[in-house]
């Protein structure tokens, strides 16, 4: 699929874009979070704009308060009191529950994996999954985030943005290629955009990783406080863009329940 080449003139969105004490503190724990491997001083040093003295008191501190742990490596990862904010927030989620339900019926019906995501700035977060019933299965899980310029999750929630809020978000993509498919610019995420929207369904054409598509399909409510999405994935040699298409009625479907169920039961007053 032909992609536009990286549109260099967009500002680069960044761990280190927060402001404030408490924002600098929190993109050093998001980088140690988020990292695939332990992480050295001089590791974070060079993924953060932070004065070194600055970044060792950073550290300290996040460490005293067991959101970090350090090991006799020096490496630094992350502390157990992350495990019990994760677990706190894991259980209290609402909306997670509401869209349980309907996240089954859409696995039983294509028996391919189904996936939950809440849409967080540039990053689509996953909260929830069932499993394929096939052998071959996904390798995602619940707590990761993944860009929303490169998934179906990630375009079917940015295809429902009112548009000075998708205006704001589109200026902060940073645009990586994870695929001979993945959308470098945003003149071309912007047409599949609006296809999506006019569609009401979003297609990940093994745009994130090789052999692996999806089709997607937005939830929202009515103030746009909440902005999230429904999936059916599969492995390419599985699922071809034909079954796709087959089940993205369903999958819009669904996806207009949870929005329905989420504002009866997460409304005001609620």
């Amino acid at each position: 699929m032909e992609r536009d080449q990286p549109d260099m003139s967009l500002p680069a969105s960044a761990h280190n874009s927060g402001t404030g004490t408490l924002g600098k503190v929190l993109s050093v724990l998001e980088t140690v979070v988020t990292s695939d491997r332990p992480l050295r001083f001089s590791d974070i040093l060079a993924l953060t704009d932070q004065p070194r003295g600055t970044l060792h008191r950073q550290l300290s501190h996040l460490v005293e308060e067991g959101l970090l742990t350090q090991g006799r490596d020096l490496c630094y990862e992350p502390g157990l009191r992350l495990l019990k904010f994760a677990y706190s927030s894991w259980s209290k989620n609402q909306f997670r529950a509401v869209a349980a339900p309907h996240l089954r019926r859409l696995h039983e019906e294509t028996g391919e994996t189904v996936h939950l995501g809440v849409l967080r700035g540039t990053e689509i977060i996953y909260v929830d999954k069932v499993e394929s019933r096939q052998t071959v299965r996904m390798e995602s899980q619940i707590g990761n985030a993944s860009p929303v310029y490169c998934t179906g999750l990630g375009k079917a929630a940015l295809s429902v943005l009112p548009q000075a809020k998708l205006a704001d978000t589109l200026t902060k993509l940073t645009f990586h290629r994870f695929t001979g498919n993945t959308h470098l610019s945003v003149a071309s995420l912007t047409r599949d955009l609006d296809e999506a929207r006019l569609r009401g369904y979003a297609f990940d054409r093994e745009e994130h990783e090789t052999d692996i598509r999806c089709v997607a399909a937005p939830i929202h409510d009515a103030g746009f406080d909440l902005v999230a999405g429904i999936s059916v994935t599969g492995p390419a040699y599985r699922v071809t863009m034909d079954q796709l298409e087959s089940w993205a009625g369903t999958v819009r479907q669904v996806a207009m329940a949870i929005s329905e169920d989420a504002e009866i039961r997460l409304g005001p007053g609620r």
